[in-house]
């Protein structure tokens, strides 16, 4: 199978469905003649033209809105944000108005728009520009979060997220762009709310999401030289969240340690913690455990970041943790 990269794998699943659904189309900052901040639209507005493919100015709030009422429209705005910390201004659009639509208007109205971009540390770029947003977003009744991990999933999930009905929250990492990963040429979706185990494993089960997955394989590799074998699993979907694959996996581990890049107050960890022990709790056999990023704002030393962040020597720590209680 050809490989390709995780921004290519984007590009791909935007330009196959605006092919094949003139309603869609893509705007965002950047967007088009500079072919996207980070390359994922390259070629697409040679392809679609400026109707298709609009820039607009760095007001997100503003662009946002007309997204939402596009999509009230008729249409099928994908919004790119060049980063999710900027879409924070776009909040109120998001969350009072793309998500609320279908319910207050007693289904007269709904928004079928993608809204998507990078989030999360990138390296030294400072508190404002490093934030992990996934569980203010998941909270919100009637959206949809998704962050995929690698090419394939992100293609697949995204083609989804384009045709679904509700508005989608679709959050890559900026430092995932460049991935390469094997994607088929072929046309395939992967459906929303469906987790993936991406290593079997029988002595604990580890859980994540996004550019995070790199750390649970890598710490699955790790123990597995002390025998201890790791069952890792990629949420892909944060909202729907697949209990039932994780709860299948904890009833066969009996153990569980969750890694979110997110603070760990009120994280995504959090919640699947809860999960966990409200549907598998019988079967555990020590405390779950989480591994999160810092509970403070991420500064722009290099040593400070690298403190805030999960890392496999973080994981396989809580993996002995749990292990040995």
């Amino acid at each position: 199978m050809r490989k390709i990269r995780f921004r290519e794998a984007l590009r791909e699943a935007m330009s196959e469905e605006m092919r094949r659904d003139d309603a869609v189309f893509l705007m965002g900052e950047e967007v088009a003649e500079y072919n996207g901040a980070y390359k994922v639209s390259q070629g697409m507005l040679a392809e679609f033209g400026e109707r298709r493919v609009r820039d607009t100015p760095i007001s997100e709030l503003g662009f946002a809105g007309i997204a939402v009422g596009a999509a009230m429209n008729g249409a099928r705005p994908i919004v790119e944000f060049m980063t999710w910390n900027f879409a924070i201004l776009a909040f109120d659009q998001i969350i009072n108005g793309a998500a609320k639509l279908r319910a207050m208007s007693a289904g007269e109205f709904s928004s079928p728009m993608v809204f998507r971009g990078p989030q999360g540390s990138a390296g030294q770029l400072g508190a404002q520009h490093s934030q992990m947003l996934t569980n203010m977003l998941a909270s919100v009744p009637g959206l949809k979060v998704i962050s995929p991990s690698n090419p394939y999933d992100a293609k697949g999930l995204l083609k989804s997220a384009i045709r679904d009905d509700n508005p989608v929250i679709f959050m890559e990492s900026e430092v995932m762009y460049s991935d390469m990963g094997e994607v088929p040429e072929e046309e395939y979706l992967i459906p929303i709310g469906k987790a993936d185990i991406k290593r079997a494993g029988t002595d604990v089960t580890i859980v994540s999401y996004n550019k995070m997955m790199k750390i649970a394989l890598s710490a699955a590799e790790e123990l597995e030289k002390e025998g201890i074998s790791a069952e890792v699993i990629d949420l892909r979907t944060i909202r729907p969240l697949d209990v039932e694959t994780m709860v299948n996996s904890v009833k066969k581990t009996n153990r569980l340690v969750v890694i979110d890049e997110s603070w760990p107050f009120t994280s995504i960890a959090s919640e699947v913690t809860f999960q966990i022990q409200r549907h598998a709790f019988d079967y555990l056999d020590a405390p779950v455990l989480r591994v999160c990023g810092a509970d403070s704002s991420m500064h722009y030393a290099a040593n400070l970041v690298e403190a805030y962040l999960p890392s496999v020597e973080k994981v396989v720590k809580a993996v002995k943790g749990v292990m040995y209680k």
